[in-house]
């Protein structure tokens, strides 16, 4: 080993071999990375950040994201050394490790809490969960940006309450997946000079040596996207790896990327597809004779000298408590001088929203001819931007057509040496979803936005944000076949049965501009549900809300929006803009002296959670005729209109034409949706 003193070396190595030894308790993971690069972590926790063990939620912590999920139990093993508590439901310490060396030795089993890949709420210190390659660096940004956001509103002369920096650790398979790159890109141009990446650098990936499919210089990409680039030979010489530390704390103007070579532990995958240790156990006599190598007691499992303990003890454990006192007492002054700000501070930590974050939202009057629900987006958007300062957000360069837009003069827009409210992401959507999950991290309400078609693109990221539980809103317009003469390449039709198939995510499709504002409520008070709002392109009539019942139903999920007298003959279910066909049908039909329910369903999701009386007080099983009406794919609409039911819906993709034509010719009328229900009562009586 290079340069390393002996308690410095006898440190890394415990990490070093607590990893090695969960991985082959579990008889699974990949041990190559986290003995490799043990000394980086070393370095960041014990030297570098600022960060309190004792309070890993901190809120003038440095932020540590491990890119890498697969080397798991390299953070699992630095916080266990690290001695990092862990913290109960109010977010207080508690007299319990955040890893226990019962953790680490239950590493990827059932109930533990050291998960395959490290995951958000599970373990305390792990800032985010990682997930697919490149998710982590990308989320970064969002971290980086958030620390900047809030500096740049809160911090006062001689209040630096927000001056963090945010490290990730990544590899080539982080480089080479392309959200990676959009992320670089914006983080380049935006000069986020408090946001330094390790790039470990080790040549090897699953199928073998790099050189298979990755020859480009890393190095000279991050030039080009603006950042400052430092390399460091050998992971093993600490000097080296703290100068570059060095010279990223004094780089001021653009972001920095340490290029880390290492060499992965004790062999590689050969090309006849042998497994190694990057991605299976390494065998307990080669984990033995690695021990023997570093000093240690060959035989010995799980074990953990108390020097190391104290190594950490003695530097992180008196420095890191040291700067979180010194942050509260900036605080408590901070406080007295500026009460109203320090409000609003108490609310961003604790994901509260502010006092009459809502009395902004003003109902739109009756209107026949209406707006895009899309437009009617905007007005809400702006509307609650006035009550709830730290809503944050953009589109994937589509403001004008997504109506995102912050129009307060106050607003202004985040870019190089500005910090306003809106963010230009440009065109890259999974990058965009990414950094707007690490605003909400770092306490913000951040929302994006694209078409709804391009949902594709972000779609990981939603569902990270749903597996986090966090509050992210993503918003999507031009929501179906209604886009017109785009064509089928922009008309989705699979997407709403797709963004509703992933758990935990609040998918709202509303009718009318009620509903949108309502969906907007919806979301804004779901705490551990991220939100999608999905929106028209065409007009949507603005319900008469003395003569339909209120908008406030969304909360929800679904609800009667127009009865009969008596128990309907048919049920006609519509979400979006097809609730104005349901109800042009309800009317044909009761000239007909047929008796047509009109349920409006904009969130199945929030109509699950409600009680079983409720719902059957709105989709009684007595009434079995039922129509179900949405500009989608038929999938999981036959839990709601049952065997007897009937859906109008899309069977193929769309077409390139004027809307009003593409709603004939795929029998989105008036005359179809009587049909069925006709259809429905017969077979159902």
């Amino acid at each position: 080993m290079l340069s390393m003193t002996p308690t410095e070396k006898k440190t890394i190595d415990a990490t070093r071999a607590l990893a090695m030894d969960a991985v082959q308790a579990a008889k699974s993971g990949h041990p190559g990375t986290p003995v490799a690069l043990s000394p980086i972590t070393y370095l960041l926790y014990n030297e570098r950040m600022k960060y309190d063990p004792n309070r890993p939620n901190w809120q003038g912590r440095d932020r540590f994201v491990l890119s890498i999920g697969h080397a798991s139990t390299l953070i699992y093993a630095t916080l266990h050394v690290a001695g990092v508590k862990s913290l109960d439901a109010d977010g207080n310490p508690v007299d319990r490790p955040a890893v226990s060396m019962d953790d680490l030795k239950s590493f990827r089993q059932l109930g533990s809490r050291c998960a395959g890949h490290p995951e958000y709420g599970r373990v305390d210190g792990v800032e985010m969960t990682t997930g697919p390659l490149g998710a982590g660096v990308a989320t970064s940004v969002g971290f980086a940006m958030a620390n900047n956001w809030l500096a740049s509103r809160y911090n006062k002369p001689g209040y630096d309450l927000f001056a963090s920096n945010v490290y990730a650790l990544c590899g080539d398979g982080c480089s080479m997946e392309g959200i990676s790159s959009e992320a670089a890109s914006l983080a380049g141009h935006l000069k986020l000079s408090n946001l330094c990446w390790i790039y470990d650098l080790n040549r090897i990936t699953i199928e073998g040596d790099t050189e298979l499919a990755f020859t480009e210089s890393v190095p000279d990409r991050f030039k080009a996207y603006g950042w400052k680039v430092v390399e460091v030979d050998d992971v093993n010489d600490l000097p080296a790896l703290r100068r570059a530390f060095d010279e990223f704390e004094a780089t001021t103007d653009r972001p920095t990327l340490i290029v880390v070579k290492s060499k992965i532990a004790y062999g590689c995958p050969t090309k006849e597809g042998k497994e190694s240790a990057h991605g299976a156990p390494l065998g307990d006599e080669e984990i033995a004779g690695a021990k023997k190598f570093y000093g240690m007691d060959p035989d010995a499992k799980f074990a953990c000298d108390d020097e190391v303990y104290r190594q950490y003890a003695d530097n992180l454990g008196v420095r890191g408590p040291k700067l979180s006192a010194e942050w509260d007492a900036k605080f408590a002054s901070y406080r007295a001088e500026y009460p109203e700000l320090a409000k609003e501070l108490d609310a961003i930590f604790s994901g509260a929203l502010p006092e009459g974050w809502d009395a902004g939202l003003v109902p739109f009057p009756a209107d026949e001819k209406g707006m895009a629900s899309r437009a009617s987006s905007g007005k809400v958007l702006n509307q609650l931007a006035e009550g709830l300062p730290w809503l944050v957000g953009g589109s994937a360069d589509l403001a004008p057509s997504n109506n995102t837009w912050l129009k307060s003069e106050t607003a202004g827009e985040f870019g190089p040496g500005k910090a306003g409210r809106n963010i230009h992401f440009g065109v890259r959507e999974n990058a965009m979803g990414a950094i707007t999950n690490g605003l909400v991290l770092s306490g913000l309400r951040g929302y994006c936005a694209t078409f709804f078609v391009f949902a594709d693109y972000l779609r990981p990221m939603i569902r990270l944000a749903a597996l986090m539980e966090i509050p992210t809103t993503f918003v999507f317009t031009h929501d179906s076949i209604g886009v017109g003469e785009d064509g089928p390449t922009h008309q989705p039709v699979e997407h709403l049965a797709s963004l509703r198939a992933i758990p935990n995510l609040l998918v709202f499709r509303p009718a009318d501009a009620n509903e949108v504002s309502e969906s907007y409520k919806a979301a804004m008070k779901a705490t551990k549900n991220p939100s999608a709002i999905v929106l028209t392109r065409q007009n949507l009539p603005t319900l008469d809300r003395e003569k339909f019942a209120p908008a406030g139903n969304v909360a929800k999920g679904a609800y009667v929006l127009a009865d009969a007298d008596g128990d309907p003959d048919v049920i006609l279910i519509g979400t979006g803009s097809e609730v104005g066909l349901c109800l042009k049908a309800a009317d044909a039909l009761a000239a007909e002296g047929i008796k047509a329910r009109v349920v409006s369903a904009p969130c199945w999701e929030l109509f699950a959670k409600q009680s079983p009386e409720y719902r059957e007080s709105v989709l009684p099983k007595r009434i079995k005729a039922r129509v179900g009406v949405e500009l989608g794919v038929e999938l999981g609409w036959g839990k709601i209109v049952g065997d007897s039911g009937r859906f109008l819906g899309m069977t193929g993709f769309g077409d390139s034409a004027p809307a009003a034509k593409l709603m004939e010719h795929f029998g989105f009328t008036v005359e179809r949706v009587v049909a069925l229900a006709k259809e429905t009562i017969a077979e159902s009586e």
